[in-house]
């Protein structure tokens, strides 16, 4: 009987956590793992969420991509290896990269530029490139797409 009433209070509980935002399989396990609930009742929750379209692993990739470029200016690379991280397939990574618009992701890129540029005071060109460089790479962006567009920004 006891077990009965955990179920159902962890359902309703998850339901309002995956009602807040799109979640992922693997946040979800973890968190029925942080309850301290059974293997067999964790796998029950998590297919009746599937079922109920509680959670979508698509929808979730696709979101993810949105928000974390638009919200955090991460580049690609970033948000590729969080979803990795997630346990989401690079099917769905694909198809969720797709969200972001290649003339705004230049226009994020080109404006952390200058953005990082404004707050360097170094005098030598070939440093202040190797520390614009090393901040656009930790934020994600593609090694050949951040040298390029500092070769260009630096000609202009």
């Amino acid at each position: 009987m006891h077990e009965k009433k955990d179920y159902k209070i962890s359902l309703s509980r998850i339901k309002s956590y995956c009602a807040m935002q799109d979640r992922c399989q693997f946040d979800v396990l973890k968190k029925l793992t942080d309850w301290g609930l059974q293997k067999k009742t964790k796998e029950s929750i998590l297919k009746l969420l599937i079922i109920d379209n509680f959670i979508d692993e698509k929808r979730f990739a696709a979101s993810f991509c949105r928000g974390k470029f638009k919200i955090k200016n991460w580049g690609k690379r970033k948000i590729i290896n969080q979803l990795k991280s997630k346990k989401i397939p690079t099917k769905l990574i694909n198809a969720g990269l797709k969200e972001i618009d290649e003339s705004e992701y230049e226009k994020i890129l080109e404006k952390l530029f200058y953005q990082k540029k404004e707050t360097l005071n170094e005098n030598n060109k070939f440093k202040q490139n190797i520390k614009i460089a090393k901040f656009l790479i930790q934020r994600g962006f593609e090694n050949n797409l951040v040298w390029a567009k500092i070769k260009e920004l630096n000609n202009k």
